[in-house]
C-alpha cells in the first residue's frame, strides 16, 4: 500500500476495521479537500452519500470517535405514550423545520432521568450541522445528541411523521372527473375523447399514488376493479386480506385502465378483449421496486363499456428472505429441509395454494446452495425476483416454458429451479434432472404433502421414479400473526377446553401454553399484524421410498402420511397448534388454513 497522509481519524479507523478500502478512502479525502470550507461535509457523510458505504458502520465509528453515546431503541419502551411525546415536539414545528427533521433523520426521544430538564435527541448522524438549528426549535433548556442506528430510527420516524405521498397530495389539489359523452348503443369508446380527458385529468397521480402507497403499507397486491356507474375500486392486499383503499367516482373505468397500461411495459393500451401481462418499475423511497401487471377482460351489465380487471403484484426484494433460519420452519421440518437441500441430487418440492409463500421458501433455499462454483439455472413464468448468483431464463415469444425446460438439459446445470411442474413433460424433465445428478427445486398445487405423490402419479409418472427422485415434499400455508401490541393472553379458565382438545390440543398445552386472542388497536385494526408460515415436511426416508415404489397402481396417501408421522413429520395442523401455543396466532386462523388430519 503506498503511503498516504491520513489526517482524518475517521478514515483511518474505518480503513483499519475493513469498512472501506484504501482506494475509496483516497477518493473520499480528495472530495473532502475540494469542497468549500463553509459547507464542507465530514468524511463520514461523504463516504455514505457519495461512495455508498454502510451508514451504520460509518456513523457508529463517528459517534465513538466524538464520544456520542449510542441508544438502542430495542431497549426503549416505544408505546403510544412515547409516540405522543415525540409528536408533541414535532407537530408544533413549522413545515420547513419538519422537513429538516426528516432530512437530518433525528428525533427527540425523552427527557434525561437524572436531569429532567435535559432533552435526549437521537440521530443517525450526530454530526449533522442542522441538529442545533432544530434543537433550538424544540425550546429545550438543555439537550444531548445520541447516536441511533438508521434502520431503527427510520422506523420510528415514519410512525411520527409518515412519509408524504406526493402523488396523492397533487390528487387532493385537483378535481378528478372524466365526463365522456357516451352513446346509447354498443358504440366503441371514443379514443380521441378518452385521450384528451386522460391528459388533463389527475388519474396519473392516482395510479402513481397507489403504487407508492402499496409499497409503504407493505401490500402484496393492488386490485383495480371496474364497476358499473363509472366507478373504479382500488383494493390493497395486506397480510392476505383485501382491503378497500380508494373508490374513483365519475370516471370511465376504461380511462383508469388506459393510465395503468400507459405506465406498463409490454402492454397494448388499445387491446381490451384479451388478457395481458406487463410490468412497471419505480424508484420509491430510494429503492427500486418492480410491479407485475396482470390485465383480464371482464363482463359488466353495461355492454357499451369494455371492462377490465387489473391486478398489480408488488415485488419488493427487501421482503425476500435469504436466510433459511428466518423462514420459521418448526420442529423436525427444519432438520428435514436442511438434509434434503444438502444432497447433491434429487427434487425438493413445495406445495400449497397460490399465495402460500412457496416461492419465498424456494428462493431462501436457493440462497443456501448458490455458490460461484456451481451453475444455477431457473425457469419461471414470470420471473418475479432477481436471484444473485443464478442464471434466470426469460420466457418470451421465441422461447416458451417447455422449450426452456428442455434447453436446460443441454446447458450443463448443477442446480435447477423449475417454477412449477405443470404437466407430465415438465415433471418428467425434473425427474430426469434429479436422476442424472442435479439438485432440482419445484412447486406443485396440492392440499398437503402426501397428495403431491398422488398428483405426480396421476400425471403419468411411474411410482418407482417418484420414490427415488424426490428428497422432500413440503406443504406450506401462511397464517396471520397476532398484533404484539394488543393481543390478549387467555387464562386457563378463559379457554373453551372442549373446543381446543377436539382440535388436537393436549390439556398440558392449554395449561402451560401462551394461548392468545385477537383484540384490535389503531396499529393493526384487525388484531393481526404480519404473517407466518406453517409447514408439513414429508421427508423421503427409506421406508417412504419403499412404500411408494411397491404401491403399483394404488398410491395410498393415508399410509404415506402414517409412515411420515412415525418418521417425525408434523402435519400442517400440528404445526399450526405449535404457533397457537407460542402465542403467535389463533385457533380461528389455523382452522381456516388447515383441514382435520
Amino acid at each position: 500500500m503506498p503511503p498516504i497522509d491520513i489526517t482524518d481519524k475517521i478514515g483511518f479507523a474505518l480503513l483499519k476495521k475493513g469498512v472501506i478500502d484504501y482506494e475509496t478512502l483516497e477518493k473520499s479525502l480528495r472530495v473532502k479537500d475540494s469542497e468549500d470550507k463553509k459547507n464542507r461535509r465530514n468524511l463520514g457523510q461523504i463516504l455514505v452519500n457519495d461512495f455508498g458505504a454502510d451508514h451504520d458502520a460509518v456513523f457508529r465509528e463517528v459517534a465513538d470517535l466524538y464520544a456520542f453515546r449510542e441508544i438502542y431503541l430495542a431497549d426503549e419502551v416505544i408505546d403510544r405514550t412515547r409516540i405522543d411525546f415525540i409528536k408533541k415536539f414535532v407537530d408544533g414545528l413549522a413545515q420547513n423545520v419538519r422537513d429538516m427533521v426528516v432530512q437530518s433523520r433525528m428525533l427527540p426521544l425523552k427527557y434525561d432521568e437524572k436531569q429532567p430538564d435535559k432533552l435526549i435527541i437521537i440521530s443517525a448522524d450526530p454530526t449533522d450541522r442542522r441538529i442545533p438549528i432544530i434543537a433550538r426549535e424544540f425550546a429545550a433548556k438543555k439537550y444531548e445528541v445520541a447516536y441511533c442506528r438508521l434502520k431503527d430510527l427510520q422506523s420510528l420516524l415514519e410512525q411520527v411523521i409518515p412519509p408524504e405521498n406526493e402523488f396523492l397530495k397533487l390528487l387532493e389539489d385537483s378535481q378528478v372527473g372524466i365526463q365522456v359523452k357516451e352513446e346509447e348503443d354498443d358504440a366503441l369508446v371514443d379514443e380521441e375523447a378518452l385521450e384528451a380527458e386522460i391528459s388533463k385529468s389527475a388519474l396519473v397521480n392516482l395510479v402513481e399514488g397507489a403504487l407508492v402507497e402499496a409499497v409503504r403499507q407493505g401490500s402484496s397486491d393492488i386490485h383495480i376493479i371496474a364497476k358499473e356507474g363509472n366507478r373504479t375500486e382500488f383494493w390493497f392486499r395486506n397480510d392476505g386480506n383485501l382491503k378497500l383503499w380508494h373508490v374513483q367516482e365519475k370516471t370511465m373505468p376504461e380511462a383508469v385502465a388506459a393510465v395503468v397500461k400507459d405506465r406498463s411495459k409490454n402492454v397494448d393500451r388499445f387491446e381490451r378483449e384479451m388478457s395481458q401481462d406487463g410490468f412497471i418499475q419505480r424508484l420509491i423511497d430510494d429503492h427500486m421496486i418492480r410491479f407485475r401487471v396482470s390485465i383480464m377482460p371482464i363482463v359488466g351489465i353495461e355492454f357499451r363499456h369494455k371492462y377490465e380487471s387489473i391486478v398489480i403484484r408488488v415485488l419488493d426484494d427487501r421482503k425476500v428472505i435469504t436466510d433459511l433460519n428466518k423462514l420459521g420452519l418448526q420442529g423436525p421440518a427444519k432438520d428435514f429441509f436442511n438434509r434434503a437441500i444438502a444432497k447433491p441430487q434429487g427434487i425438493v418440492i413445495l406445495t400449497g395454494p397460490t399465495g402460500s409463500g412457496k416461492s419465498t421458501t424456494l428462493i431462501a433455499a436457493l440462497h443456501q446452495v448458490i455458490d460461484p462454483t456451481v451453475n444455477v439455472l431457473t425457469v419461471e413464468d414470470p420471473v418475479e425476483y432477481i436471484i444473485k448468483g443464478a442464471r434466470q431464463l426469460r420466457i418470451g415469444p421465441k422461447m416458451n416454458f417447455d422449450q426452456a425446460i428442455r434447453g436446460i438439459l443441454r446447458h450443463d446445470p448443477d442446480i435447477v429451479l423449475v417454477g412449477e411442474m405443470r404437466d407430465k413433460s415438465t415433471a418428467e424433465i425434473a425427474i430426469k434432472l434429479a436422476n442424472t445428478g442435479h439438485l432440482t427445486f419445484s412447486t406443485l398445487h396440492t392440499n398437503d404433502a402426501p397428495s403431491a405423490v398422488s398428483r405426480l402419479y396421476k400425471m403419468g409418472i411411474e411410482p418407482f421414479l417418484i420414490a427415488y427422485a424426490i428428497n422432500i415434499i413440503v406443504a406450506q400455508r401462511l397464517v396471520r400473526t397476532l398484533c404484539p401490541h394488543c393481543k390478549k393472553q387467555l387464562a386457563p379458565n378463559e379457554i373453551d377446553h372442549d373446543v381446543y382438545t377436539s382440535f388436537g390440543f393436549a390439556e398440558a398445552d392449554l395449561q402451560n401454553g401462551t394461548i392468545c386472542e385477537a383484540q384490535g388497536c389503531e396499529r393493526c385494526n384487525s388484531g393481526y399484524k404480519g404473517r407466518a408460515a406453517i409447514h408439513e415436511a414429508l421427508f423421503f426416508s427409506r421406508e417412504i421410498r419403499a412404500m411408494i415404489a411397491k404401491s403399483g397402481n394404488d398410491i395410498d396417501e393415508d399410509k404415506i402420511r402414517e409412515q411420515a408421522m412415525k418418521d417425525g413429520m408434523w402435519t400442517l395442523r400440528r404445526s399450526g397448534i405449535e404457533r397457537i401455543i407460542a402465542g403467535q396466532t389463533t385457533l380461528e386462523e389455523i382452522a381456516a388454513a388447515t383441514t382435520d388430519d
